[in-house]
């Protein structure tokens, strides 16, 4: 066994070595493991610790682009420097050693050396690595008393045990399952900033009449809503121009860092919030945690995490494809803590079988949809048509006659197609034609007055070049001008001042709309009457 009186064990690391490193890593694994690796086994001691960015660069290469057979050479061997006399040697061989799918034998070992290990800084890389590779044997150790190393044996008990979830029953979101507790719980339905009174009069015309729901608040890319009765998912999902909804589980005021962790532990962990997550997931309850606005709080999170796991085991840590998403929000007074599902694919967009790269946000085209109104035997064009979105949710809302898009890419129009046929919209007639804007003339069924609504999100020169772009607006606006019969509405992002209106044209709205990292107007207009 490794002897525990170790004294390079016990002086801190430098990081030394950065430069062997840099260049063992460049090297392939034939060089590494038929050059290097001997060289490392012959050394001396204290010039194996010199070199042990060996180990590191082995791992990595192999972890990155070895074969399967490679794996079978460099697996025995880091197993192997488990039991090195050095200790930073053996800590080597722990991080690599979960990179190339350590299995039984790895863990059993690890096991061990966790037993008879003598220092927390060794226990705390066993646990690191343990919970990566670990399984039944890893949690039968830490439920029989290993002795803990600030917390890291919890957070492996924790990992193992969503990993191990993950694996027999991944779990998922209920969207039918009934949220009863209604009591003083607010529903947040987040989006884009700008657009959140159209969110606000879609809640009032959908749920108005039936008084399932009550708008609180109306802010900044926040519709808070009051539940009036009990709910699902699925409800809320009726409405189509939010992006993500939470459940508001609770809020917390405290300044002090540990008060604050032990408030947000208990608002997750509350009996009402265990009887929400019961309600609406399927299988194990696994969430990863996000606080909005501060960037990764990796340190944060770890400790929140792990006071939630002693006040309630069921409710497991898992960065890796959770259904839940808990999400810290600041708020006026503290911060509020929110459940949120991860709706991927989201069921709304049961139609989206293709994208290009510079698509639309769906929530901005059904906010489009609806800011453009009604009208019945509706014509609708949209110049840029993109994967289709703004067309398909125009069309969801109903008295659609037809739908044309035209777009300059043939691949784009390949998949306009493929999601509007998906969205099986039989009574609306589409069609899909390659064609310029300005040559609108030359497209089948358009000309002078044929169109009720122009509804399309023009490229903005952010991921795809635009030559002239206030050019390309302004003939946007010119055809609609002539395009559009009378009282035809034209809905659009403009991102370009314009100066001068064609005659025919009456701006009836705009607001200031974030299309996700800078401001727009988003705007209506419609074609005089006479």
């Amino acid at each position: 066994m490794p002897s525990p009186a170790d004294p390079e064990s016990n002086r801190s690391d430098k990081k030394p070595g950065k430069e062997l490193y840099r260049q063992l890593r460049a090297l392939p694994f034939e060089q590494l493991w038929r050059v290097e690796v001997p060289r490392f086994d012959r050394a001396s001691p204290a010039e194996r610790v010199e070199r042990v960015a060996v180990v590191r660069a082995l791992g990595v290469v192999v972890s990155e682009s070895g074969t399967p057979a490679q794996r079978d050479l460099a697996r025995p061997w880091l197993r192997r420097l488990l039991q090195d006399p050095s200790e930073k040697i053996r800590r080597y061989a722990m991080e690599a050693l979960p990179k190339l799918g350590a299995g039984p034998g790895e863990e059993s070992e690890m096991l061990t050396l966790l037993r008879t290990t003598t220092t927390d800084r060794e226990k705390k890389y066993l646990g690191r690595a343990l919970g990566k590779i670990g399984g039944a044997a890893t949690l039968d150790e830490m439920q029989t008393g290993a002795r803990d190393a600030g917390g890291i044996l919890r957070q492996t008990e924790q990992k193992v045990k969503a990993r191990l979830a993950r694996d027999a029953n991944p779990g998922a979101v209920n969207l039918d399952g009934i949220v009863t507790e209604i009591s003083r719980l607010r529903i947040h339905l987040r989006g884009r900033r700008g657009l959140e009174s159209i969110v606000a009069a879609e809640v009032q015309d959908r749920f108005g009449a039936s008084r399932r729901f009550r708008i609180d608040a109306v802010r900044d890319g926040l519709v808070a809503l009051a539940a009036l009765a009990p709910f699902s998912l699925a409800d809320l999902l009726q409405l189509r121009c939010f992006d993500t909804v939470g459940l508001v589980l609770g809020s917390v005021t405290a300044t002090d860092e540990a008060q604050s962790i032990e408030e947000l532990a208990a608002v997750i962990a509350s009996p009402q919030s265990q009887r929400i997550l019961h309600a609406l997931n399927r299988g194990t309850i696994r969430y990863r945690l996000d606080f909005a606005d501060k960037g990764h709080q990796r340190a944060a999170v770890r400790r929140v995490a792990d006071r939630v796991f002693e006040v309630c085991p069921r409710l497991l840590n898992d960065p890796s494809a959770a259904p839940w998403t808990i999400v810290i929000h600041p708020a006026e007074s503290g911060s509020t803590v929110e459940l949120v599902p991860k709706l991927t694919p989201d069921p709304r967009l049961y139609y989206r079988l293709g994208d290009i790269p510079a698509a639309s946000h769906p929530p901005l085209a059904a906010c489009m949809a609806r800011l453009a109104g009604p009208w019945e035997s509706e014509v609708v064009w949209d110049p840029f048509c993109g994967s289709s979105l703004e067309l398909i949710e125009r069309a969801l809302l109903g008295g659609v006659r037809r739908v044309i898009g035209t777009d300059l890419s043939a691949e784009a129009l390949a998949i306009s197609r493929r999601n509007f046929d998906a969205a099986h919209l039989s009574s609306v007639e589409a069609q899909f034609t390659e064609g310029d804007l300005r040559e609108f003339t030359r497209i089948p069924n358009l000309g002078p007055d044929t169109i009720t609504l122009i509804l399309t999100n023009p490229p903005m020169g952010r991921r795809i070049a635009i030559p002239d772009l206030h050019g390309l607006i302004e003939s946007l606006l010119s055809v609609a001008a002539t395009a559009l019969k009378p009282g035809g509405r034209l809905v659009f992002p403009n991102p370009v001042r314009i100066k001068a209106l064609p005659a025919a044209l009456q701006l009836k709205s705009t607001e200031t709309v974030d299309l996700g990292g800078f401001d727009c107007q988003l705007e209506v207009y419609h074609k005089r009457l006479h």
